[in-house]
């Protein structure tokens, strides 16, 4: 059985509304529920369970709250115990990250000054010449690449090179693409490195991650032998938060040109937002380039709130202590390692560093044939449970599952543990799937 996670296994929505005659008013299936006389108002159907809003003329179910919330649509939460992963909404956004957004949300703002002062302030704190927000660490590919590329406004696509290694090429080879420009690939040779450069490409891309680093240069002798023939460096580090070093270390210390982080990661901002630091020139070109302006990047608006809630995110990320914080995810995975040792056919092992090189433990799950339980069985019962829960299968053996402590909320390990104590004692895997 496939990984939900990887098929995007549609959620089953509540059934559609009957049709609306404008002449007559709302006509009404009675096998559905409640009818509605447009000239009296709404009535209930004491059966159905329904309240009814006078004023607003809304439907709750007391059960699963308004249609404009989550339960209301039919859609199940999720307990994420893999990753900060976009399909499951990257991670979740702290109050003082709600409140900003709720507030610029209340108001009209100079859209471009607000951008001004908050990338002042975001490379205040992070020890940069610049940054910029933009909609998404995707977005800032492009945007970044087209900064390196040309000052020219609305010049896109150019003909053009930008130099990979052939071991990080993955599936945002999109957003260099768009741009125009033609991936060069190359490999592990700081000669090879030095002959592509001497062909004056409009920039190095390169990846950080435990997963991108086999078949690469290190990003210290990638930025050294970039600057000595004057070709800008950009350091996609996404997911590369905790540390909270990496707001800096990238740019600052080893001497890449822009760095490129998600929003809605480890810094739990908005989702769909994403920061560009380093120098202050390619700032200034993503601002070229983006929106509003009519030029490449015009689709990747990013709001106000956006803007507000990740400067807030970045502030409160800024704020914690990082030990602390290091320290309680490991205090959750001995805890799963202790809950779940001794289990039939469970080996569970402590793995290290997280799935993208971040530093901190996930517990590693292994099952063999007498647990009664294949690997995906497993993540499709624990998916298909109640609570649904997301678990970790990226790099992965096949009979394996990882459980990641960073995206969970205060208690929610302990649920984890209980849904895998169940099935796993259970040891009917075919059953489960």
């Amino acid at each position: 059985m496939s990984d939900p996670l990887e098929t995007g296994e549609a959620v089953g929505l509540p059934p559609a509304r009957p049709a609306v005659d404008p002449q007559a008013g709302p006509a009404v299936d009675p096998q559905a529920g409640p009818t509605v006389d447009p000239q009296a108002g709404p009535t209930v159907d004491p059966q159905a369970g329904l309240t009814v809003d006078p004023q607003a003329g809304l439907t709750v179910d007391p059960q699963v709250g308004p249609a404009t919330t989550v339960g209301g649509l039919g859609v199940r939460p999720v307990i994420n115990a893999s990753a900060t992963l976009t399909m499951l909404g990257g991670s979740l956004m702290p109050a003082p990250v709600l409140k900003a957004m709720n507030d610029a949300a209340a108001q009209f703002v100079d859209l471009d000054e607000l951008h001004t002062r908050v990338g002042e302030r975001l490379a205040e704190l992070t020890h940069n010449e610049a940054a910029y927000v933009t909609c998404g660490a995707a977005a800032a590919i492009t945007l970044t690449v087209a900064a390196c590329i040309t000052d020219q406004a609305q010049a896109f696509p150019v003909d053009t090179e930008v130099v990979m290694f052939a071991s990080q090429r993955n599936g945002y080879d999109y957003g260099v693409q768009l741009t125009g420009a033609r991936i060069v690939e190359i490999g592990p040779s700081v000669d090879e490195l030095r002959a592509v450069l001497t062909r004056k490409p409009a920039c190095v891309l390169w990846f950080a991650g435990t997963h991108f680093a086999a078949g690469a240069l290190a990003v210290e002798d990638v930025a050294g032998v970039a600057a000595e023939a004057g070709v800008p460096v950009i350091v996609d580090a996404a997911a590369q938060i905790p540390p909270v070093s990496t707001l800096w270390r990238f740019t600052r210390d080893v001497g890449a040109d822009a760095l490129i982080l998600s929003g809605g990661k480890g810094l739990r901002g908005p989702q769909a937002s994403g920061l560009v630091l380093g120098r202050r020139w390619v700032v200034d070109r993503c601002r070229l380039h983006a929106s509003p302006n009519q030029d490449i990047g015009r689709g990747m608006k990013v709001g106000k709130e956006e803007l507000l809630g990740l400067l807030a995110a970045v502030e409160w990320t800024l704020e914690q202590d990082e030990a602390t914080v290091l320290a309680g995810y490991e205090r959750i995975v001995d805890n799963w390692i202790r809950g779940l040792q001794g289990m039939p056919g469970v080996i569970v092992t402590r793995g290290y560093p997280s799935e993208a090189g971040q530093p901190h433990s996930r517990a590693v799950v292994r099952l063999s044939t007498t647990s009664g339980w294949t690997r995906d069985d497993l993540v499709s019962a624990l998916w298909d449970g109640d609570p649904r829960i997301a678990v970790g299968t990226f790099r992965m053996p096949d009979d394996a599952i990882a459980l990641n402590p960073q995206t969970l909320e205060p208690g929610e390990d302990e649920k984890v543990l209980e849904a895998l104590v169940g099935l796993l004692s259970s040891g009917n895997g075919e059953q489960a799937g």
